[in-house]
């Protein structure tokens, strides 16, 4: 099912493209037989698009917005820590992986707020008040969006990226191309996941350690130290109030402009 998913997905962006590049005017859809996907050059040489096509681009939009959010937010980081936290505390499916990601897409939000308000006024709604055209209110969001992954990325990451493919160096962010910031994100942002969840598995391996000491020194070895050490892991997480701990030192590691 999921290959089959992938498959149409790939479909649709694939008949996206074709439709946007290789087919520039109303003549040539026409001759094609495909009179409702029409184009046309306005006077001040904007390009506007029928009605037909322009569902046709929001629904091949909305099939990448899972990616985006995953891809170009602080989903990943955040989601990463909170799996980690899970595995170290010993509780097998709690929280389960819906409130994971629930803490985890709010919690998003709640970081790129900021970025978002950005979006809204000066480019959302000036795009919804006709006083921006498509192609600009696109490239004015993906410039702030860029600022937030350029300023939350490691340089040597984007350093690696910007070697592989042989540009560079770049005057500021603006002229990083979006192709090396994206992988350049991603792939710093897993880095950093795992150093938190280093850090914050630590503790919980300690207990580990002294719960099983305790019981091979007893002579307990066919009892599981992991089921002692769970009450204790979940009361030290208590009274630390280790949600709180978890999810404000998230929060303070994001660099929002």
């Amino acid at each position: 099912m999921h290959v089959f998913n992938y498959f149409k997905y790939a479909c649709w962006g694939l008949l996206t493209l074709l439709i946007t590049t290789n087919i520039s005017s109303a003549q040539d859809l026409s001759a094609l037989g495909l009179p409702a996907l029409t184009t046309a050059t306005g006077e001040n040489g904007q390009t506007t698009y029928s009605l037909s096509l322009q569902i046709l681009l929001l629904m091949t939009a909305l099939t990448v917005l899972p990616s985006l959010v995953l891809g170009m937010t602080a989903f990943t980081r955040i989601i990463i820590v909170l799996s980690i936290l899970r595995q170290a505390l010993g509780t097998q499916q709690t929280p389960p992986n819906q409130v994971l990601i629930a803490i985890a897409l709010f919690l998003s939000f709640y970081i790129m707020s900021p970025i978002f308000d950005v979006l809204y006024v000066e480019t959302l709604t000036p795009y919804l008040d006709g006083n921006l055209s498509t192609e600009m209110a696109m490239s004015q969001g993906l410039s702030v969006l860029k600022e937030f992954m350029v300023s939350n990325t490691r340089v040597d990451t984007l350093n690696m990226f910007a070697d592989l493919s042989d540009v560079g160096p770049f005057d500021d962010k603006q002229a990083i191309p979006i192709s090396i910031v994206l992988p350049a994100f991603i792939t710093s942002e897993l880095k950093t996941a795992f150093e938190i969840g280093f850090l914050i598995f630590l503790p919980f391996l300690v207990i580990d350690m002294v719960i099983a000491s305790i019981l091979m020194s007893l002579g307990m070895m066919m009892l599981s130290p992991m089921l002692i050490s769970l009450p204790f892991k979940l009361l030290l997480f208590v009274l630390v109030d280790g949600w709180s701990m978890t999810v404000g030192s998230l929060s303070a590691t994001f660099l929002v402009e």
